[in-house]
């Protein structure tokens, strides 16, 4: 299969996807909202590509939540090029890629974060992750999140979970405050060992995603909550900016390949404190 079909089928798949978790959103707002979206060019003068995201605020159930689709092209900045495999060789690149991020209203609710991404250069790779981030403690929440993850990978390889559960332990961590974003979840990259077996990987995780979060706020939801635990919401959602600003890698990289600013900081939340 040449590179050309990939990217065409990689792209559909993350659009395709993108609808769908939208639409899910949508009825679990039991339509009393909707998305705002905004198509986005790389370059308004060249044919750079672009992408769509959408915001959905101030619902009945989510804060804030932001579902972007990305397909971008062209050459990498000098600079930049040693930080990616294969774009010292040759600086083209395409990327297409998916990234979701929820800010509940109840705190009982985590926020829950989904990425993946191909990226092709010289090389060309996938990589991604899920991850929950939730407010107040809940060991069972934990468990179950993450047994749904390794019967997501044990589907594909055995070995996936344990390896990618680490990559996101080590990933997903403050250095500076000395503490983990979230429970976890499995973050991995540069994953190229056999397209096919990797995108069928990639598109179970999608909708493994979708089937979480549908899920955990169906559980969560109906829960009451305080002032106090709201306010424990706001400084969790301080850390959430911290990591975003300060390490984020898919931050990193839509800012340096000029993607749009609006689209890659959907991801902050709509409030947050500091004490």
């Amino acid at each position: 299969m040449n590179n050309k079909i990939k990217k065409k089928l990689v792209k559909n798949w993350f659009k395709d996807l993108q609808d769908l978790i939208c639409y899910q959103i949508e009825e679990i707002e039991n339509y009393s909202t909707s998305f705002k979206n905004k198509i986005w060019n790389r370059d308004k003068l060249k044919d750079q590509g672009g992408g769509e995201y959408r915001i959905l605020e101030n619902g009945k159930v989510f804060d804030k939540v932001g579902v972007n689709f990305s397909e971008v092209y062209g050459k990498f900045s000098k600079e930049f090029r040693d930080q990616v495999p294969g774009a010292k060789k040759n600086p083209n690149f395409w990327a297409s890629g998916i990234s979701v991020v929820m800010h509940m209203k109840n705190p009982n609710v985590p926020a829950m974060h989904f990425n993946t991404r191909f990226i092709s250069t010289s090389q060309s790779w996938f990589g991604g992750g899920i991850d929950v981030t939730p407010c107040l403690v809940d060991n069972k929440l934990k468990f179950w999140f993450h047994s749904e993850l390794k019967k997501c990978c044990d589907r594909h390889n055995k070995k996936y979970y344990k390896k990618y559960k680490k990559w996101c332990d080590n990933y997903f961590y403050l250095p500076h405050r000395n503490e983990p974003r979230g429970i976890g979840g499995i973050f991995f990259d540069y994953k190229k060992d056999s397209w096919e077996k990797d995108f069928a990987f990639v598109r179970d995780v999608g909708l493994t995603f979708k089937n979480i979060f549908y899920s955990i706020i169906m559980k969560k939801n109906k829960i009451k909550w305080s002032k106090s635990d709201k306010e424990i919401q706001y400084l969790k959602r301080g850390r959430y900016v911290e990591f975003n600003l300060l390490y984020d890698r898919g931050t990193k990289f839509g800012l340096k390949t000029g993607g749009n600013s609006d689209a890659i900081l959907m991801s902050l939340p709509p409030s947050a404190k500091w004490k």
